[in-house]
């Protein structure tokens, strides 16, 4: 990507455009998105709407710390031992399967965030270009160096946070 970037920009440079003069800006599309008060504001849903599924983990992984505890403890008759360590299988795998959908759902819905918030990003990007008169407008993933002053990544935020508002 960054070849292909550098690629472009040396053959618009060695075209050499006549009298005009090629504005750029560079953006961190990255930073800019994941700084974004929806970003934020979606980060703390998520965390509010899992937090009863992160208890109901934390709560089996403290029955299966006491269970080995009791294991460990070798004041049980086989018998007892046997039950014990049916039971702690039992909630190993129970564990395991809440963890696995938790991990799942939020995946889901944090790519879904994304994907949403990146689009309009996009849009919120190509608008600050028009407006600039900007002709080319790069990721900084894709550069290896630029001047400070070319960096849009906090007025692409700021734009951002006023066309999609948090509610």
């Amino acid at each position: 990507m960054r070849t292909f970037t550098c690629l472009i920009l040396a053959a618009i440079a060695s075209a050499g455009i006549a009298s005009a003069q090629l504005k750029i800006a560079i953006v961190n599309s990255q930073k800019a998105i994941l700084d974004t008060d929806e970003i934020k504001k979606a980060q703390k849903d998520l965390e509010a709407k899992y937090k009863p599924r992160q208890d109901q983990l934390a709560k089996l992984e403290k029955d299966l710390q006491d269970i080995q505890a009791q294991l460990q403890s070798g004041k049980l008759n086989q018998l007892g031992e046997q039950e014990l360590t049916a039971q702690g299988q039992k909630k190993q795998r129970e564990l395991q399967r809440v963890q696995q959908d938790l991990q799942d759902d939020v995946e889901r819905e944090r790519n879904d965030v994304l994907v949403r918030s990146g689009t309009r990003m996009q849009e919120v990007i190509k608008k600050m270009a028009d407006e600039k008169g900007l002709d080319l407008v790069v990721d900084s993933s894709a550069t290896h160096f630029f001047k400070p002053a070319l960096d849009l990544t906090n007025d692409a935020v700021a734009a951002y946070n006023k066309t999609y508002p948090v509610k």
